[in-house]
């Protein structure tokens, strides 16, 4: 499978999936929609080849596909993935299928345009997490905007245009910034290659303009405190399909960016301003934790909630600075990495798999407003035990998903400094506060008025996309394994790159 170009296969055919299926027009939906799921459903069995080919043990790229591209400026089509590289892209194609399989009855104006938009925003989001030239990356970085931009514009809520023009604003002026920063690099080295601009040997004041011109462009993505104000509106105003994609994989590729090009490329002021990141990531952690609890709407509190989650990612990312560069110590920095990108492939499985249950409520009450349920578990109790499964799950519960990658950031935070981990632990209550209200206000309790009384439990779609979503969470929870193997050796090079003293 190393002679095929894998990752080609993996950014195009769902690109010209996308084309396929609006080509087979809006007159046939039904067509529109097996083209999709069908072209999804390639993508994700093209994607496991990646996992079982991959030598887990080398922290060299593999799967490499190299191509003049823009000759020049001496810029390559150039591809290949490491660990974590494989473990995002199998995370996007699995959640697309559910995406599309979700979406099979809920969307039914401009079916063709919707489907081509996530089987375009795929292809891009796998180009973002194989891309091995700086320019590429930042093509694909922020051509998934477009597709985006259009889903949430087009099958928003009634203040679709407004999120949409916030979520544009925010995300393209934070990726100006680190456009100016790549140009910049590839003036100083004469390549655009990830690997080149690694090296490059950059002055402190260099070091610290670039520093903050990456940490804006991936702040937003993640997002951070306190540029993270679109998230909350994006999601309210998004379909169910764009809010479960835009949680489960499109912020992953902000804490992404960190490990490609902060830590490696600038790793002196990264220490630097390592505490600025913590005590931001610290904020998010507890207070947005807090904010999530008065809210009203479902969405709303969910996208609150990975605000809060994310803040354990990016509090794992920049950790291991202290702990290499104050203490020594690379194995607590290995493993707050690793925990960082546990969370992110969990809060995938986590965050997607609740915004899928508001749209399962949302699609038979056509509400979001947590008043207006009550009791749901007398009428779906199907429904209703995956959802508490989940609601565990983002509560941090043992077992589980959520546990695993949060429970290692505070392990090595404690290590890094005990009050750090104890400020991070705060949200192991306030999540569990918020999400264990939500579920007592919606699921249990008494039936609230005659619709909830009529709601009928979800069917076998609803069943496969939720059931798969579950045995991800459970399997994550109980055999964390294979995917912190799989990191393992990518981990540790990120982890010993932080060693080295550039100015």
């Amino acid at each position: 499978m190393q002679n095929w170009p894998l990752l080609s296969l993996l950014v195009w055919l769902p690109i010209v999936g996308g084309a396929a299926v609006l080509a087979a027009g809006d007159s046939r939906p039904q067509l529109a929609r097996a083209i999709g799921l069908v072209v999804a459903i390639a993508a994700f069995a093209l994607s496991l080849p990646l996992y079982a080919g991959f030598d887990a043990g080398s922290a060299q790229m593999q799967f490499v596909e190299r191509v003049a591209w823009i000759e020049v400026i001496g810029s390559w089509y150039h591809l290949g993935v490491d660990g974590i590289s494989v473990a995002l892209i199998l995370l996007t194609t699995f959640c697309t299928v559910l995406v599309l399989l979700g979406a099979w009855r809920s969307i039914e104006d401009r079916v063709h345009q919707y489907i081509a938009c996530f089987l375009v925003l795929e292809g891009l989001m796998v180009g973002v997490f194989c891309a091995l030239d700086a320019l590429l990356f930042y093509v694909f970085f922020e051509a998934m905007l477009i597709p985006m931009f259009i889903i949430i514009g087009v099958w928003g809520g009634p203040r679709r245009v407004y999120a949409t023009i916030k979520f544009f604003i925010y995300t393209f002026l934070g990726s100006i910034f680190m456009l100016v920063g790549l140009i910049y690099l590839y003036l100083k080295a004469g390549s655009w290659a990830l690997s080149d601009l690694a090296s490059l040997s950059l002055s402190a004041r260099e070091q610290m303009w670039l520093f903050f011109a990456f940490l804006l462009a991936f702040a937003v993505k993640v997002p951070m405190w306190p540029v993270h104000t679109w998230l909350p509106d994006a999601h309210v105003e998004a379909p169910t399909g764009g809010s479960v994609i835009l949680a489960a994989i499109m912020l992953k590729i902000g804490g992404y960016g960190f490990l490609r090009f902060n830590l490696p490329v600038t790793p002196d002021a990264s220490h630097e301003y390592a505490w600025l990141v913590i005590s931001l990531s610290l904020v998010a952690v507890v207070y947005v934790g807090f904010v999530a609890l008065v809210q009203e709407d479902m969405k709303k509190l969910i996208a609150y909630s990975s605000i809060s989650h994310m803040g354990f990612v990016t509090l794992g990312a920049f950790i291991p600075l202290i702990l290499v560069r104050e203490q020594a110590n690379v194995d607590a920095a290995m493993l707050a990495l690793q925990g960082a990108m546990v969370q992110m492939i969990s809060h995938g499985f986590v965050s997607g798999a609740l915004f899928s249950c508001v749209g399962v409520l949302y699609d038979r009450a056509h509400s979001r407003m947590i008043a207006d349920y009550g009791g749901v578990a007398n009428t779906m109790p199907w429904f209703a035990a995956l959802f508490v499964l989940f609601a565990m799950a983002n509560s941090g519960l043992p077992g589980t998903s959520g546990f695993v990658g949060e429970f290692m950031v505070i392990l090595a935070s404690f290590q890094a400094n005990p009050w750090l981990a104890i400020g991070a632990g705060v949200t192991l209550v306030v999540g569990a506060a918020y999400t264990l209200w939500l579920v007592k206000r919606v699921v249990f309790g008494m039936v609230a008025n005659e619709e909830v009384a009529n709601l009928k439990d979800i069917d076998a779609r609803e069943a496969t996309v939720l059931g798969a979503f579950a045995l991800a969470v459970l399997a994550l929870g109980v055999w964390p394994a294979p995917l912190v193997d799989l990191m393992d050796a990518s981990i540790a090079q990120i982890a010993q790159q932080l060693l080295a003293v550039k100015a």
